[in-house]
């Protein structure tokens, strides 16, 4: 039997806020540790554990965990579209409105989806042979977000940051 539409639309918009509390919560816990509150920087990162318990059963009800290549069919879906719709559009908005902190948050952002396209399609390609994926090192800036893999250079190609400061993965 299919879900009823209302219950539907419920369990997207509790997955969305849930999903934003998680991330919320992490932003502030860095926060919280860079002003030297350890302990609230826990807190924030314990209940940021529970929402993500709860967008994970959201979305497990809504049918939208599923094999690794149709997940992976998702991802490409989803990175492609914020490639060649949303993240064209709000950096055209943020220029008209002359948001320079939003021209570069959108700009960095859409400079990295193109990779994170592009690495989704090379694990596509392994799990159609049958696969798992083979990756060097994966690295994240993270002043901009953008993610390689392999040896890193020396300085981010998006937004000049030091290699000493990626992520690696």
């Amino acid at each position: 039997m299919a879900m009823h539409k209302m219950t539907e639309r419920d369990l997207n918009e509790a997955y969305a806020g849930e999903s934003m509390a998680f991330m919320k919560y992490n932003i502030w816990a860095d926060k919280a540790d860079q002003e030297g509150r350890p302990q609230i920087a826990r807190l924030f990162r314990a209940i940021a554990q529970a929402e993500k318990v709860h967008a994970t059963n959201h979305w497990r009800t809504l049918g939208m965990v599923q094999g690794t290549k149709d997940n992976l069919q998702h991802a490409i879906d989803g990175e492609n579209y914020e490639v060649d719709e949303m993240y064209p559009a709000f950096k055209a908005v943020a220029e008209l409105q002359e948001e320079k902190g939003a021209v570069r948050s959108t700009y960095w952002a859409l400079e990295t989806e193109k990779v994170h396209a592009q690495m989704y399609a090379k694990a596509m390609g392994s799990v159609e042979q049958g696969k798992d994926a083979s990756f060097g090192e994966i690295w994240v800036c993270p002043v901009c977000g953008y993610t390689g893999e392999g040896e890193a250079p020396d300085l981010c190609p998006v937004c000049n940051a030091k290699k000493a400061t990626f992520k690696k993965f």
